[in-house]
């Protein structure tokens, strides 16, 4: 059989690179491969659907699937995950405790990303603060004039509104003129230490630790999808694809568990792994519907709650039914 050449764009991380070098195949595929960072691979897939296999954002694809137009089939390969605690920066000395965000003036690259989700999320239910409670300041992190990457239809309640033209929220958190910033990436004014700028919670890792030992959720940013044009000429492909994920996945466990030459530059490799694993599970980092459902259920109720999804989404909805099992021997 000849192989469908497909284009596959995907990060660079550890649990992804047995596919970039050859590593692991995805079975009757010859990928053209494609690593990018994920703002330019969500834009590219979203506005232009230019790639058969890639990642996604999974706030942006709940959004497509909402509405009945999504151009990608989802795959539970769960590439990025990370508690959002570390993305809540503030100003220090207007914000004391996550109750003073209420009606505060919160800067956001944009409102549908996953990160952001994941952090009105926890602000609502540990805290009280409600989608509506704030201001949301939405512009470039780093760059003024940065667009959602898909249209939304908000309700009326979600207050929104565009950056000054030629600001970007990095200095608009320095100058004072917004009071916090939610982001996945760090903005400039907080790694260069300016004046009263800091993170929410002062120990965001011991915030997050607590917070899934009630939850027993460790939030998903990033899953998989295959071009919908091709699962229904190809309906082998998502379980073709979900299987090499898995497969690059436990390798990179493998690499990382090695003792003998530490895999990233990072001190006490190892023993964080086994942290890790105490707190999480042997496998936290979790492929697949079944070991994902609470987490998927709580963040699809969140992602209605915050005016994102036209209506309350099961988790099966989201994956190619080929991909709801997987073989077991």
């Amino acid at each position: 059989m000849t192989k469908l050449q497909l284009s596959l764009a995907i990060g660079e991380y550890d649990r992804t690179r047995p596919l970039l070098d050859g590593s692991v195949q995805i079975d009757g595929v010859n990928p053209v491969t494609m690593t990018l960072s994920p703002e330019e691979i969500f834009f590219r897939a979203f506005r232009h659907e230019e790639f058969d296999i890639c990642e996604l954002s999974l706030s942006s694809f709940a959004v497509r699937t909402a509405t009945g137009d999504c151009p990608y089939v989802g795959i539970p390969a769960f590439v990025s995950r990370a508690f959002r605690h570390t993305s809540i920066y503030v100003r220090k000395d207007r914000i004391k405790v996550p109750a003073d965000l209420k009606g505060r003036r919160i800067g956001l690259a944009e409102y549908q990303l996953t990160a952001n989700v994941w952090a009105r999320a926890l602000l609502a239910d540990e805290h009280g603060v409600a989608p509506s409670d704030p201001i949301w300041v939405r512009g470039g992190l780093e760059e003024p004039g940065r667009p959602e990457k898909i249209s939304l239809t908000l309700p009326a309640s979600i207050r929104l509104e565009a950056a000054p033209a030629g600001a970007s929220l990095s200095d608009l958190l320095s100058g004072g003129d917004i009071d916090a910033i939610i982001s996945p990436r760090a903005p400039s004014s907080h790694i260069r230490g300016d004046a009263h700028i800091g993170w929410l919670f002062d120990d965001p890792v011991a915030a997050a630790t607590e917070h899934f030992r009630r939850t027993r959720v460790f939030p998903i940013m990033h899953l998989v999808g295959v071009r919908r044009s091709l699962t229904e000429s190809h309906p082998w492909l998502p379980a073709a694809v979900l299987k090499a994920f898995a497969e690059a996945k436990a390798l990179a466990f493998a690499r990382l568990a090695d003792t003998a030459a530490p895999k990233v530059m990072l001190p006490f490799v190892a023993e964080q792994l086994l942290s890790a694993r105490a707190l999480l599970g042997d496998d936290y980092w979790s492929y697949g519907l079944a070991a994902n459902e609470q987490a998927l259920h709580y963040f699809l109720r969140h992602h209605q709650q915050q005016g994102l999804s036209r209506r309350r989404m099961a988790p099966q909805e989201l994956f190619h039914s080929s991909t709801h099992e997987t073989v077991k021997i």
